[in-house]
């Protein structure tokens, strides 16, 4: 898709949509230099032990002494940078005064810390594999916080771009779900190659910038056909729907009658980021829609001088509408009963990915299967909204 808003704007603006991107505040003096170490192989670092892992998700967020951010009450006792990883001790329901519906807290040892602002992650390293299986490639799965990752090739992308110019350190999160093309050891560890472009795989309907990154290959995890399976196979694809409400950002998966699934979400803003109008610029379509076609990992730019993003692997998206509406993973927040997104239904890649098995089309891991398409007749979604 055409890139026409500054690297300025595009960061200024991508924490209010998809893909918010933390960044230092100092644009570096040196761009080579920085490039040139974003190119060195990275191991995985010391993760918290805690079984949930917390991940701050923007540049500076608040942590408190109490969960509430009462202007009356003086909480602040410190700020948190992107990426900054936190033991997750148990989620609270605190006091928030800023109009917003989610009133969740994340306790820490340190503080509290406001629940959309924080990934739950976890801290499951896998043996990695030494070569290619069968010489072939394969899709894996992010199953640590982060992983650093050190880029090959050419620079292309804004996501790419911006990072080297605010000396931000390109990262997979959590529940990303990326392309594997090559393995190596000689750095002294395997690290797998991410191949951004994956050869066509899910990437070929715009977005894609034909970059390549290493990463510790202990932190992502092979998807196998189990991880793909159809679940409830044996129903009746006719018998199966899908209930959006976009008054109380929830999902509801059922088999005839039978609610078999359940999740908060987050759908389409109902104003505009910048002006703080009430529009529809951005709001995800209501009525009868289809799971048309499903990839099991995309690329996802837009943007112009108004909102922007750019996010690579963008995990588990089921596709319900034209103009890109889709069910995924959203790792870049955890505001799920809010609006927020672009239009796309956001929910959480674990969320995301069992939708992906339930709905129809099916989708394997074979060559050519990876990416399926129906056309209307997909599982039925019924998006509903009150209209006043």
């Amino acid at each position: 898709m055409k890139r026409n808003i500054s690297r300025r704007d595009f960061l200024k603006l991508s924490g209010l949509g998809l893909g918010a991107m933390a960044f230092n505040p100092y644009k570096v003096t040196n761009y080579e230099y920085v490039l040139e170490y974003f190119s060195q192989p990275k191991r995985l670092p010391q993760f918290p032990g805690s079984e949930i892992i917390g991940r701050v998700v923007d540049p500076d967020v608040n942590l408190r002494s109490r969960p509430t951010d009462d202007p009356g009450i003086d909480t602040l006792i410190g700020k948190l940078g992107a990426d900054t990883l936190v033991e997750w001790g148990r989620e609270v329901v605190g006091s928030v005064v800023t109009g917003l519906t989610n009133q969740r807290y994340i306790e820490t040892p340190q503080g509290y810390i406001y629940g959309s602002l924080v990934q739950p992650t976890k801290n499951l390293p896998n043996t990695p594999l030494t070569e290619l299986p069968n010489g072939q490639g394969f899709w894996a799965e992010v199953t640590v916080p982060y992983i650093d990752l050190a880029h090959e090739g050419v620079v292309a992308s804004p996501w790419l771009q911006d990072h080297i110019i605010y000396n931000f350190p390109p990262r997979l999160y959590y529940g990303q779900v990326v392309w594997i093309d090559q393995v190596r050891t000689t750095n002294g560890f395997p690290e797998y190659r991410w191949n951004e472009d994956a050869g066509g795989r899910g990437y070929g309907y715009g977005g894609s910038y034909g970059e390549f990154f290493w990463a510790d290959g202990a932190g992502l995890k092979p998807i196998t056909e189990a991880d793909v399976a159809a679940i409830s196979p044996d129903v009746d694809p006719n018998e199966k729907t899908i209930s959006v409400n976009l008054d109380y950002q929830t999902l509801s998966c059922f088999e005839g009658t039978r609610e078999v699934f359940f999740c908060k979400i987050s759908s389409g803003k109902s104003y505009d980021p910048v002006t703080g109008e009430i529009v529809d610029t951005y709001a995800t379509p209501a009525g009868t829609l289809f799971t048309y076609w499903k990839i099991i990992s995309k690329n996802m730019t837009a943007g112009n001088e108004s909102a922007g993003y750019s996010t690579p692997a963008v995990p588990w998206c089921t596709f319900v509408a034209t103009g890109g509406v889709a069910i995924h993973g959203a790792f870049w927040h955890n505001a799920f009963g809010e609006k927020r997104s672009h239009g796309c239904i956001n929910v959480s890649p674990e969320d995301a990915k069992w939708i992906f098995r339930w709905t129809s089309p099916y989708v394997s891991l074979d060559a050519g299967e990876e990416r399926r398409e129906l056309p209307d007749h997909g599982t039925v979604v019924n998006s509903e909204e009150t209209k006043f």
